[in-house]
């Protein structure tokens, strides 16, 4: 495990301090979970962008052509 120093303006550090006493856990963990959620947003972010890269219009409109026009069933209407 690995320690950093971190300089938190007094405000930021007054409401972490208050939001981890009301989640019953410690200042460390709720910045350990804050931070890992923002880094699996951004890798989401990464992931997405590649995965969009390998994308094809022609094959989507392929894949989309073979799906019947029907009219959708009463519970999935809008």
């Amino acid at each position: 495990m690995s320690s950093i120093s971190l300089r938190l303006s007094e405000s930021l550090h007054k409401r972490i301090r208050e939001l981890a006493k009301k989640e019953g856990i410690s200042i460390n963990q709720l910045i350990n979970s804050a931070l890992a959620e923002k880094v699996s947003a951004l890798m989401t972010v990464d992931y997405l962008e590649e995965r969009a890269k390998r994308g094809s219009r022609g094959r989507f409109e392929r894949a989309l052509s073979k799906v019947k026009d029907i009219e959708p069933r009463e519970e999935d209407r809008i």
